[in-house]
């Protein structure tokens, strides 16, 4: 039995490969693959053995989620060593892999420790307990920041050439170093608070990812060590790396501190002086069902939080490791596993505040998203989508604020709106969407909102809109019991010329207008009154969390009815393919890790049926393995704009079927959310959605192809267009042409006038 493996045109970049070896013996069921080191591609899989199984319960044949999401940061690595991309852009890359791995510590190693520490022994379908997930984690962890290290130094290096520099302070001049101190002592020391580490002064509590200094010191003509913590103050306005003037040059904040350490403790002896850092497991839920005020819960779960146990503790290379010993000790770590010397700057998701820098040169061409094509209409927005009765945005081609805070807008002051009905995740932190909302209940509409309070690390944020929500009169709610509300959907009830009408927006992405110039998401805006009367039933659950038999006409809702719909739609694309059809799914998902979903995937596979899945980060599957996948297909797209929108393609034997929403195939969005998808059934927005799939898995530039080991290699065609950037150019010719159009037809109509 032969193995065919996907074949790559242009050069292959990577760390890892597989290759064929001999036939197995006569009777064995099974397909022996070896791993074999090239350059330039994401790690594979680990341990996951020589032998590829048939069996669809197997657990070789399921990938770890958290290993997979390391490989996800894997790829949004490589950005960051592309000499495509502009400088300032690579570091911004440099930022995103070091949050998404303080993230990781925080929510993934957190859980997975406190279940090692409540002694559950429970392996996923991979077949790993929780110790080996951390094991496998941390050996990943360890060679990701060794690479990003490395892409770092080169990065300062060419960023130094062209003239922006993060400067030692040792290494500024005399005149500059006076600057810096001066500047210092101004406008920054007053926030920096030294606390004695000693009996009298126990030790201190050390906030998460908080960048400290470790100063070991004594008086003058005394022998006995003395230690102390310096928080370094760069948050709330104080930024991480100090501007040298008007100049490109920088220091370090941390740096500053550290030279100039006699303004804090005057007459003193400074013995050494190093950089340490924390992270705090973020996984502190408790039982809701049991919680009398929900709110209160979440407001101690954010007390709780703040003073959760550390997983992790960071230490720069220089320091002492009696002191090393002490910090974990102090913190309740077990220094061998817990801590990790860092080779260069800790916290360098603050990096950020200099990917942002001014300087067009060393950044992307700006992107302003367009007015939104189907919404160019000076009217009524509600006229508009009446006229159309479905119309479709795509963000952040295409404006947020010219569509979505427009909808609400004019919902707030539109005298024939009579109720808005709303679910929010997240939203940003000066939200116009909130502005309207309160708007609309001061202007005497019924506004009901159901608010997510547990969306992880944007809490206290929700608390704070819900407190100024209800103020305003606004009927507030937070969802149902045991399950969290992560769909995206506005529904406004509007008295029309014939009676009532529903007007909804079903969304892929969060009201959040910072994010919605930064990923990728699509919404729908329609009048049809089947999905008004579903969007009616699903609020009416929201708001009560009672749970008759409700029924839905078009939306696939979950946990009720959307995981089942999919595994039917997957089974009759079966049975096509077995009738002498053409069996066709095509998905685009944030995450692929629901196994039920994958196994049927599998079981599709083996039938014939042709898949292909776009899957940004976390894929439990392994496509192309002979005998298993060998018809599956998934294409990671990694770029300037995160990829977060959610299509479902089903081929439906020439009657196709397309779905958008919130919904990844994953276990939690699948069991535990209250999710939507919603069927886009106009030809015309079809054939966007067929664009979006088509341009991204034919994409040369962007897409990494997932190899059956669980490792991923990027495309690399010579002069190629990232599908993003297709997505920009198409989307301002579009524009382009409906503008002529639109001038054409005013320009007619004024001459009949005439």
């Amino acid at each position: 039995m032969s193995v065919e493996l996907p074949v790559f045109k242009g050069e292959v970049s990577g760390a890892h490969r597989l290759e064929l070896v001999p036939e197995p013996p006569e009777g064995r069921d099974r397909v022996v693959l070896r791993s074999v080191d090239v350059a330039g591609r994401t790690p594979p899989a680990p341990a996951l053995g020589d032998l590829v199984p048939t069996d669809l319960g197997a657990p070789e044949l399921y990938l770890n989620r958290e290993l997979t999401y390391l490989n996800f940061c894997w790829r949004v690595l490589h950005e960051a060593e592309d000499e495509r991309i502009p400088l300032l852009e690579r570091v911004k890359f440099i930022a995103i892999v070091s949050s998404n791995i303080d993230e990781f510590f925080q929510k993934r190693v957190g859980g997975l420790k406190q279940q090692v520490g409540a002694q559950l022994h429970k392996v996923t379908p991979d077949g790993r307990t929780p110790q080996q997930q951390i094991v496998d984690g941390l050996e990943l962890i360890t060679r990701l920041e060794a690479r990003k290290m490395q892409i770092l130094d080169k990065l300062l290096g060419e960023l130094r050439a062209v003239g922006v520099w993060i400067a030692p302070f040792k290494e500024l001049d005399p005149p500059q170093q006076a600057w810096v101190r001066e500047h210092y002592l101004h406008n920054i020391f007053p926030l920096v608070t030294p606390q004695a580490m000693d009996p009298a002064h126990p030790f201190p509590f050390v906030s998460n990812l908080s960048l400290n200094l470790l100063v070991s010191l004594r008086y003058e003509n005394d022998s006995e060590p003395l230690l102390a913590r310096v928080k370094v103050p760069s948050s709330g306005g104080t930024p991480r790396f100090l501007r040298l003037g008007t100049s490109r040059t920088f220091v370090d904040l941390a740096d500053v501190i550290a030279n100039n350490l006699d303004l804090l403790f005057p007459g003193m002896e400074i013995e050494a002086c190093s950089k340490f850092r924390v992270t705090r497991n973020a996984v502190t839920e408790r039982d809701e069902e049991e919680a009398e005020d929900l709110l209160e819960m979440i407001e101690i779960e954010l007390r709780e939080r703040r003073f959760a146990p550390v997983v992790r503790l960071q230490v720069d290379k220089v320091m002492q490791p009696t002191l090393r010993g002490r910090l974990a000790a102090e913190l309740g770590l077990d220094e061998q596993s817990d801590v990790f010397e860092a080779e260069g700057m800790l916290g360098q998701r603050d990096l950020m505040e200099l990917a942002t820098l001014d300087i067009p040169e060393l950044r992307d061409p700006p992107h302003a998203p367009v007015p939104p094509i189907d919404l160019l209409s000076d009217g009524s927005i509600f006229h508009a989508v009446r006229e159309a009765k479905h119309l479709m945005v795509h963000h952040p081609f295409e404006s947020f604020q010219q569509s979505v805070e427009r909808f609400l807008r004019e919902a707030s002051d539109d005298p024939k709106v009579r109720a808005i009905k709303m679910t929010l995740y997240r939203t940003s932190k000066d939200s116009d969407v909130i502005k309207h909302l309160v708007r609309a209940a001061r202007n005497g509409k019924q506004v009901a909102v159901v608010l997510e309070l547990k969306a992880r690390f944007d809490e206290e944020a929700n608390i704070k809109w819900a407190t100024r929500m209800e103020r305003a009169g606004i009927h507030v709610t937070y969802g149902v019991v045991g399950l969290k509300t992560h769909t995206k959907i506005i529904l406004v009830v509007r008295n029309d010329y014939d009676g009532l009408r529903r007007y909804a927006h079903l969304a892929t992405g969060n009201y959040h207008a910072g994010t919605a110039r930064l990923y990728t998401d699509l919404a729908l805006f329609t009048c049809d009154d089947a999905i008004g009367r579903d969007l009616t039933e699903l609020f009416n659950y929201l708001t009560t969390g009672y749970k008759p038999r409700r029924k839905y006409q078009k939306l696939l809702v979950a946990p009720k009815q959307l995981k089942q719909a999919l595994l039917e739609k997957i089974e009759r694309e079966i049975a096509l393919q077995g009738g002498g059809g053409r069996g066709h799914i095509q998905w685009k998902l944030n995450g692929l890790e629901d196994v039920d979903i994958v196994r049927a995937l599998y079981r599709a596979s083996l039938r014939g049926v042709t898949i292909d899945l776009i899957v940004r980060d976390t894929c439990r599957l392994r496509p192309g393995l002979d005998g298993v996948s060998s018809t599956i297909k998934v294409v990671s797209i990694i770029g300037r704009f995160l990829e977060h929108e959610r299509i479902y393609y089903f081929h439906n034997g020439g009657k196709p079927e397309y779905y958008i929403g919130s919904a990844d195939a994953m276990q939690r969005n699948l069991e535990k959310r209250v999710e939507v998808l919603v069927p886009i059934e106009d030809p015309r927005l079809q054939a966007e959605l067929r664009n979006i799939l088509d341009t991204q898995l034919t994409d040369q530039r962007g897409a990494w192809d997932m190899l059956s080991d669980g490792s991923y290699v990027q495309r690399s065609g010579a002069g190629a267009k990232h599908s993003q950037q297709q997505a920009i150019e198409r989307t301002e010719r579009r524009l382009k042409e409906a503008t002529r159009l639109r001038r054409r037809k005013v320009q007619s109509t004024a001459r009949r006038k005439r």
